[in-house]
């Protein structure tokens, strides 16, 4: 039964609820003693008889106590009354990244900020023997001053012994975030390749998770789904989702080195520890802030330093890169020469008013004029090593694209 408002546990007086989930309920509190406000966390009598719950419930407490980081919420105290067992953990004011994700992908560099804080977290917490095992949006707040990891219900301390179908058996396929109508989402869209064949985790697992969770704030969509749990399950298990670059051009190529190594299906493969992947988001966003920012260029009728297209099914890309050895001898340029067609239902735009293709600073991107399939005139987007192309929004009877020179902008 909820606790009514005014009521208490020990020193701790019920203001209302907060939220619910299978391993507890949480409630906004009055510490009486200290006149702070803080979140409350039970286990329902219904469920405290049971010792499995009873003891995960244990361990959250003993998981959280152990941690302490800026980006993982405290443990104020625990408590039994009545039968009934609490948490008192510190209260995060802000909302959910799952709530935040409803508004679509994050900019990239609120992207790269929160999830340093949250490869921080979780280095924390591996380096302390604790594996979260339940990384999800859900589990992540954001708060004026960063994201909180939280939630450690389904937590496992290394060389514990604990069963990972006994983890299966109390796990739901939640359905309150819907992206697909039919789609299955929730804590399984979450769970690591060798979580689901029922293997042990340790902190590989969660780095799976973090990259999950990564791709889904940059994309703004999961990158696994299915329509079944079991479709889910096999996504998982053998699907590889399309490249970041391929549904967000601007996101920064490195990015998505970073989140396929993240995604790896063999533990062996992926990126071994939240560490390393801090210090390659870390590096991506130091990278991006050392680099001058350049405004969008305006429209312009002449620019004289811009190429046209001049072929009528491809493009061909010519870059020299000049290096000189130790004896400042130059070395012979390299000749690249890149075919590459137009996307289905759209077709290159070649007239010298209206055409041009420009390669990123770094050679790894293309910029181009094509017509779609409604003979709308638009800026397209494509990796080199990719066969996808993105068209950019809002840039209707482009022509004559350009890249700032830090590469993070795209002028017409």
């Amino acid at each position: 039964m909820p606790l009514a408002s005014g009521s208490k546990l020990g020193p701790y007086e019920i203001v209302g609820p907060l939220g619910a989930g299978g391993m507890g309920e949480v409630y906004r509190a009055r510490d009486t003693r200290l006149g702070r406000d803080v979140a409350l966390k039970i286990l329902p009598a219904s469920i405290s008889a049971d010792p499995v719950a009873k003891q995960r419930f244990e361990r959250e407490a003993k998981a959280i106590s152990s941690l302490n980081h800026p980006n993982i919420c405290t443990l104020h105290d625990v408590g039994s009354q009545d039968g009934v067992e609490y948490l008192v953990l510190e209260l995060v004011e802000g909302e959910t990244l799952e709530k935040r994700l409803e508004k679509g992908p994050l900019a990239t560099e609120l992207l790269l900020r929160y999830g340093v804080e949250i490869a921080g977290a979780l280095e924390k917490a591996h380096r302390s023997g604790v594996i979260h095992r339940d990384l999800k949006p859900s589990n992540i707040m954001l708060t004026k001053s960063g994201a909180k990891l939280l939630d450690f219900g389904l937590a496992k301390w290394e060389g514990s012994g604990s069963s990972e179908e006994e983890v299966l058996k109390t796990l739901t396929a939640e359905a309150k975030k819907v992206t697909e109508p039919g789609t299955i989402l929730g804590t399984f869209q979450y769970m690591a390749p060798e979580q689901l064949e029922g293997k042990d985790a340790d902190a590989r697992t969660d780095v799976f998770a973090l990259g999950e969770v990564l791709y889904e704030m940059a994309t703004g969509r999961p990158a696994f789904t299915g329509r079944t749990k079991a479709s889910l399950i096999a996504a998982i298990l053998s699907a590889e989702p399309p490249p970041i670059s391929a549904l967000q051009p601007m996101t920064p190529p490195s990015l998505d080195g970073l989140v396929k190594g993240c995604l790896e299906k063999d533990p062996d493969e992926r990126w071994r520890a939240a560490h390393d992947a801090k210090l390659q988001l870390r590096a991506i966003a130091e990278g991006r802030s050392q680099s001058a920012a350049a405004p969008l260029a305006a429209r312009s009728k002449t620019r004289d330093r811009f190429l046209t297209a001049a072929a009528v099914i491809g493009v061909a890309a010519v870059i020299a890169i000049g290096l000189l050895n130790w004896s400042r001898q130059p070395v012979k340029p390299r000749i690249v020469r890149s075919y590459i067609k137009a996307m289905p239902n759209s077709s290159f735009v070649l007239t010298p008013q209206q055409g041009g293709f420009a390669i990123s600073p770094d050679g790894l991107r293309l910029a181009y004029v094509a017509q779609n399939a409604d003979g709308k005139t638009l800026l397209w987007v494509r990796p080199l090593d990719s066969l996808e192309a993105q068209a950019l929004a809002g840039t209707e009877e482009a022509s004559f694209p350009f890249w700032s020179p830090d590469g993070r902008y795209i002028g017409f």
